[in-house]
């Protein structure tokens, strides 16, 4: 039996209670595999997390073979396979999207660091964090050369399972009848569901509901669900944003089936004309060893390429506020 080693960061948050049992159960790496679990959190946050270190061990789960908490990175980001970078500022009433990345963008540069120095040479690192896209862009550039490009990816996964639940809904079906539904560019209400390339049941989803419900209303629901999320539970995703970072990592630790793809934001390669070293969401295979390659030949249509090309642009104004802090 194997053993990885996981950090999860903001350990103390909504998400991460949602998150930690779930790896401790072994539904992120598989029953073959022990996990060595380490919550990293602010100095305030760590006799909360204790709380949860606390909770873990009670749990009893058969794979948990470690669990500890620390606000020290050359503690607990030391040896690690897999960092999942929960935590970060969220969204204060009349904070703008560009104050929030120049509010987030030191965490991420202190974390590129940390893993560089610290990590296991063939870490792998997930951010979850908002601005996702763009906190994964400053702690990949923070970690340099010795953490390779292709380790690093940000959640839009979340968005994935959104978009499929509500298509697989309105033309009365399961999630699992919808394949191909992939997210494009950026975690944000730009994102783009691409039912264009998506089937329902083997069939093409606009044969299966009306075009014009996919361009008017399938779209802005999706890029808003969190919002609306937060103004019915008064509180943001979390067991939803848990599900979908275990299906993140499970998709790049198991090998994509037949001809099926997922979503994933990673450090483009200039694939569909996306520029490089942008951190874009795009469909992927997984070759089963946390790496993945870029799904080539998809057919992008003139309304697909309009909503990509939106959506690339407010990324790269995105990388634009945060140059000082790419090196």
């Amino acid at each position: 039996m194997s053993l990885v080693r996981v950090v999860v960061t903001g350990a103390t948050g909504q998400v991460a209670y949602a998150l930690l049992p779930r790896i401790a159960a072994g539904e992120m790496f598989g029953p073959d595999t022990e996990i060595d679990l380490r919550l990293s959190d602010i100095p305030p946050m760590i006799e909360k997390a204790t709380g949860v270190v606390m909770e873990l061990e009670d749990g009893a789960y058969p794979l948990l073979a470690r669990v500890s908490a620390s606000s020290d990175r050359a503690e607990s980001h030391t040896g690690a396979d897999w960092v999942l970078l929960v935590g970060s500022v969220p969204r204060g009433p009349g904070m703008e999207r560009g104050d929030l990345i120049r509010k987030n963008g030191p965490i991420f540069v202190d974390e590129g660091k940390a893993i560089a120095e610290h990590a296991s040479k063939n870490v792998h690192v997930v951010v979850i964090g908002n601005p996702c896209n763009t906190n994964c862009l400053i702690a990949q550039h923070a970690a340099g050369d010795t953490v390779p490009a292709d380790r690093w990816s940000a959640l839009t996964r979340l968005d994935q399972n959104r978009a499929t639940s509500l298509l697989a809904t309105k033309a009365h079906l399961r999630s699992r009848d919808v394949k191909h539904l992939a997210i494009w560019g950026n975690h944000s209400a730009t994102l783009y569901p691409d039912f264009t390339n998506a089937t329902v049941g083997g069939t093409p989803a606009d044969q299966v509901v009306a075009r014009t419900w996919l361009e008017t209303e399938f779209i802005p629901a999706v890029q808003k669900r969190g919002a609306a999320v937060i103004v019915a539970r008064g509180a943001s995703s979390a067991f939803s944003a848990a599900q979908a970072i275990v299906d993140h990592v499970k998709s790049l630790v198991t090998k994509t089936p037949g001809d099926d793809w997922f979503s994933a934001a990673v450090v483009s390669d200039g694939s569909y004309g996306v520029a490089r070293g942008i951190v874009s969401s795009f469909p992927l295979r997984s070759r089963g060893d946390g790496g993945y390659e870029i799904v080539q030949g998809v057919t992008v249509d003139a309304f697909a390429k309009s909503k990509i090309d939106a959506t690339i642009a407010e990324l790269e104004k995105e990388r634009e506020i945060v140059k000082d802090l790419l090196g």
